[in-house]
This record gives C-alpha cells, sequence and structure tokens, in this order.
C-alpha cells in the first residue's frame, strides 16, 4: 500500500462510515479494559500529531498514571509541506514536537512525569529504519506492556513501517500489540475487506475524553492551516471521523 491511496482519494465523510456494517459489529471496550492500571502504554508515533490522532481519547484519562506511558515520537515531522516556502523542513523541525507538546498539555498530562523520548528519524523514510526500530523497541519492551501505534495497513510508508516493527516487536517480546488506522479513514470504504475488521475494538470514549482530543487536536496549527492555496495537510472530514466517541483499534 502506498501514498497514493491516499493522494487519489477524496476523502470518505462521517455520513458514510455510519453506514458501515463491519464498523458498527466492532465490540466496544473501555480505556480500562486496554490499559489496566499498573500497565504500561508504549506509544509510537510516526510524526507529531499521530499520538493525537491515534490515541489522545485514550491518553486523555491518564491524568495521574503519567508513569505508565512510553510515548516515543519516530521523526520531527519536518515533511508535511514538501516544496512549501511557509512550512520549511528547518522550521516544521521545530515546530511540530512544539505543537505536541501543547497538545499534550491539553489532555491534562504533566509533562514532567511523562517519559517522552524523541528518536528524530528522517520523515518520509521510516522503511529504511526498520530494523533500526525493531531493535530499539526489543531493548525497550517489559513484559505487561501495551505497544500501540499505527497500522501496518495504513497507507502512508511512515505508518506502515513502524506498523511492521511494532508486529514483529510484539511477537518476538509477547506483549500486546495495538494497530490503529487514521490514514484509513480517509482512503477506504466503510466496508473494505482490506481492512483486518476480524480484529476491530472500539474503545468508549466519553464527552470528557473527546473534548480534550479535539482541543489537543487543535494544536496541530500547522497541519490545519491551508498553505500558500494549498488545502490543510489534514481534512476536515478525517478530522471528523477520529473525533468519534470511540477511536478504532485492530487487536
Amino acid at each position: 500500500m502506498s501514498e497514493n491511496l491516499i493522494k487519489a482519494s477524496e476523502g470518505r465523510p462521517w455520513a458514510a462510515w455510519q453506514q458501515s456494517a463491519h464498523l458498527a459489529r466492532a465490540s466496544w471496550i473501555t480505556p480500562d479494559q486496554l490499559l489496566p492500571a499498573g500497565r504500561r502504554l508504549v506509544l509510537l508515533a510516526p510524526h507529531p500529531d499521530d499520538e493525537i490522532l491515534m490515541a489522545g481519547g485514550l491518553l486523555a484519562g491518564l491524568h495521574g498514571r503519567e508513569q505508565d506511558v512510553l510515548l516515543i515520537s519516530a521523526t520531527d515531522g519536518e515533511g508535511s509541506h514538501p516544496e512549501s516556502a511557509t512550512w520549511t523542513e528547518h522550521r516544521l523541525r521545530r515546530q511540530r514536537p512544539l505543537e505536541s507538546r501543547h497538545a499534550l498539555q491539553q489532555l491534562d498530562l504533566d509533562l514532567n512525569r511523562l517519559d517522552w523520548r524523541r528518536l528524530h528519524l528522517k520523515d518520509g523514510a521510516l522503511p529504511r529504519d526498520e530494523a533500526f526500530l525493531l531493535n530499539h523497541l526489543n531493548q525497550l519492551l517489559e513484559p505487561d506492556d501495551v505497544l500501540m501505534t499505527t497500522w501496518r495497513g495504513d497507507g502512508h510508508c511512515d505508518h506502515e513501517a513502524l506498523g511492521r516493527a511494532a508486529a514483529q516487536a510484539a511477537l518476538a517480546r509477547q506483549v500486546q500489540l495495538v494497530e490503529v488506522p487514521v490514514w484509513a479513514w480517509h482512503w477506504a470504504q466503510p466496508d473494505d475487506p482490506r481492512l483486518p475488521w476480524s480484529r476491530a475494538h472500539r474503545i468508549a470514549l466519553d464527552e470528557t475524553r473527546v473534548a480534550r482530543k479535539r482541543l489537543a487536536l487543535a494544536a496541530y496549527h500547522s497541519q490545519l492551516e491551508p498553505d500558500q492555496g494549498r488545502a490543510p495537510v489534514l481534512p476536515a472530514h478525517l478530522l471528523d471521523c477520529l473525533l468519534q466517541p470511540f477511536e478504532l483499534v485492530f487487536l
């Protein structure tokens, strides 16, 4: 799968996804069922903003449990605006991690207690770093960890590389793997057979968690604002799908 899927698709509005029989059949779980007290969440994000797109609602309930979270940012997101005179790679490399910091604060997380590691790998080139990522995960994963990252079929090379590395590491270290579709909401059909629906579950989010996730996503100005006539990187219909009262995961 490639970014061509993302570019070729005009996107699917939430109204279309509401007709999905597969989505309707996805079982509901609570945040505490996925991440009981005492279990550590290892959240692996390809770019700044993916941690919120994937799991902003889950993270929004972890105030006081920051010690149970290890956030790994693989890249600094410098490749989101190719050929832009406004958002140069140099500017994005500084701006996007700052946006993530502000977003995490909007979730009421104490960043002084959060273990947040940035790998500074090249945006758009994570497939070449899969061996490094696998080795890195194998060294840091502990028994009973919950390893969450983007789905290995998500349609973006970086998302898929992390998904593949995480799947191998989870198998080797015998930890729970949680894959999250992000861009699939944009390019897939509502009952698309390419999605692993048999593994689909919905993490239930209350109004407070959804509201905090919405505030957190608003911190990503670089991704939400038009640039020199170009549409925002994150289209409104994608955000709408990701701000429902659940987060879709593949277990």
